[in-house]
């Protein structure tokens, strides 16, 4: 009997943590998966500074990879920069939030609990 009742609220214990863990799962519409890169480009005219320096820049691109084919860049204008970054951060904080949601229901299921 202890051992089953000892069960039951660390199963409750685990629910309770399944609710704490959503509340922290950022808005799914303000998610984007992949990099924010810096590069610095040349020109290619006679004579530019860009020739001898680094390049133009810096300027920033999302960049996506896939399987079985190249990535994909998309150039992320100043003025969008830093909504980039927390959406690329939301989608960092909410692959993290998954991966315990995960754990837990691995452990009711282990439990034989209702998921």
């Amino acid at each position: 009997m202890y051992i089953n009742g000892l069960t039951k609220k660390r199963t409750k214990t685990l629910r309770q943590r399944q609710k704490a863990i959503l509340r922290r799962l950022p808005p799914l519409k303000a998610i984007l998966r992949g990099s924010l890169v810096e590069r610095y480009k040349r020109c290619g005219k006679p004579g530019c500074k860009c020739a001898k320096g680094p390049g133009h820049g810096p300027k920033y691109y999302l960049t996506v990879s896939f399987p079985k084919r190249p990535p994909e860049m998309e150039y992320v204008p100043e003025a969008f920069q830093e909504k980039v970054k927390q959406y690329l951060e939301n989608y960092r904080k909410a692959k993290e939030i998954l991966e315990e949601l995960s754990s837990i229901n691995r452990e009711l299921l282990r439990r034989r609990e209702r998921l």
